[in-house]
């Protein structure tokens, strides 16, 4: 077993106007800082901050296969799937109206991450500004990967548009 603990803060934008999507990480592997990225169209922002988690625990078991993984993140949404999974599941990920819940297939492939990985999920409060003392690694890595997403949805849109 691989006692390994890997720190991965993340974090997804998506342009209202245009709906170009962004999902960024930043992960701590040892000592080395990773940071993956990517761009996808025609999505939400729910979606992109999914993405993110999603696509760094891929990274980490790519890498240390029975490592333990924290997420730090500032989005509710991606924070309480785990609280969620046995409802959501029991629903079979479906609404008291009967419609599939949104993004019910990143929603699933997180929940079969979280059920076969050591991970563990702390909420970060968005757009802080360090200097509040023992939290103040959480706050700028949590701080970059936000400015990082924001500036790739820039570029995209220039790109773009």
């Amino acid at each position: 077993m691989d006692h390994r603990v890997i720190e991965i803060y993340t974090d997804g934008s998506c342009h209202a106007q245009y709906n170009i999507g962004v999902w960024g990480a930043i992960l701590f592997i040892d000592a080395e800082k990773i940071i993956i990225k990517g761009e996808v169209p025609d999505t939400t922002h729910n979606r992109m901050e999914l993405l993110a988690v999603i696509k760094a625990i891929g990274f980490s078991n790519e890498k240390y296969e029975h490592a333990s993984i924290v997420i730090y993140t500032d989005s509710q949404y991606a924070y309480l799937i785990p609280e969620r999974k046995e409802k959501l599941k029991r629903n079979l990920f479906v609404t008291k109206k009967g419609n599939p819940i949104q993004n019910s297939d990143l929603v699933k492939i997180l929940i079969n991450q979280i059920e076969t990985h050591s991970i563990t999920f702390i909420k970060v409060k968005a757009h802080q500004k360090s200097g509040s003392g023992e939290t103040d690694g959480q706050i700028n890595y949590n701080t970059e990967v936000d400015k990082l997403v924001r500036q790739m949805v820039r570029e995209s849109v220039k790109r773009h548009y």
